[in-house]
């Protein structure tokens, strides 16, 4: 094992194409780890923070007004900004409209911080994003609610909400706690070890997370097609719009966890709040959902870089 992690570290990229392969590719597998999730995002988390430390998440969040406000633009403004054209435009009935609103309106996805490390990012930055995003979202998605009424019980998921913040924060204590404890000053060779376990734990869960994807693949590939058009559209085309929007700002040294933010959103969490009758055409969505999502470092660094290094 201490050879392996490392080895999957330095190898990240073609980690992640195996698990999303292996995810479609093995339905039986996926199907018997899909109802894990809960507990594999927790133990995500986990080994996140154990990797990150407490002293980069809490030099991060000296500073909350930019977080704060970039937490209201991503998670109010963009959902509001799309209700109103998709209502313009007549559309703010269809399927494909509440993917897009419940896409916009989440908060960042929890593997969000792997995502900062394999591009390069600071992670500790991405993780405040995240708490902060997360923390906010009762508040946030409320408009968005009253205006879409389409998407369910506010009630209903302002509970959720509040379960999804409760595993965020004990699991990212409890990872705090093992890195004082095991790793107060991790050496090389630890820290890349730590890597390695992270990618590890990230491979796994996009594995449960395909399961929606195979029968719909089998049955409906023209379906899939468009459903996955639609999400490196949204995935893709927010993070680039935030990228070179704040590259030439006052926020140019957090432009790239706030991209990775905007782009890559826990709509998961609306899984166990909207009704079924709701949900249900939006099923493969959310499998699709993944692809972008899991594919953004292997190919969007060029996009980073050039966004981040000129101008």
């Amino acid at each position: 094992m201490a050879h392996l992690l490392p080895f999957i570290s330095r190898h990240a990229r073609v980690c992640l194409m195996l698990g999303l392969a292996a995810g479609l590719l093995l339905p039986a597998l996926a199907g018997a780890m899909a109802p894990w999730l809960p507990m594999m995002v927790a133990v995500l988390l986990t080994i996140t923070a154990l990797r990150i430390g407490h002293h980069a998440a809490r030099g991060a969040a000296q500073d909350l007004r930019w977080g704060l406000v970039a937490v209201g633009v991503l998670q109010l403004g963009v959902p509001l900004s799309c209700l109103g054209a998709l209502t313009l435009a007549g559309l703010a009935q269809t399927p494909a409209a509440l993917a897009v609103i419940l896409a916009t309106s989440a908060p960042a996805i929890s593997g969000s911080t792997n995502l900062a490390l394999l591009l390069g990012l600071d992670a500790g930055r991405m993780m405040q994003i995240m708490v902060l995003g997360t923390a906010a979202f009762p508040l946030t998605v409320l408009p968005v609610l009253l205006l879409a009424p389409q998407i369910g019980s506010p009630a209903d998921v302002i509970i959720s909400a509040g379960l999804v913040l409760a595993v965020i924060l004990s699991a990212t204590a409890f990872g705090f706690v093992l890195r004082a404890t095991l790793f107060p000053k991790p050496s090389a060779p630890q820290i890349a070890a730590l890597d390695g376990a992270s990618v590890l734990a990230f491979c796994i869960i996009v594995v449960a997370l395909m399961a929606p994807l195979n029968e719909a693949l089998r049955e409906a590939p023209a379906q899939v097609a468009l459903w996955a058009l639609l999400a490196f559209t949204i995935s893709y085309g927010l993070q680039a719009i935030t990228l070179f929007a704040l590259r030439n700002t006052a926020l140019r040294p957090v432009a790239g966890p706030l991209a990775i933010g905007a782009g890559n959103r826990n709509i998961a969490l609306f899984l166990v709040a909207l009704p079924p009758e709701t949900i249900a055409p939006l099923l493969i969505f959310i499998g699709c959902w993944q692809l972008p999502m899991y594919l953004t470092p292997i190919l969007l660094p060029a996009l980073y870089r050039k966004a981040l290094t000129d101008g």
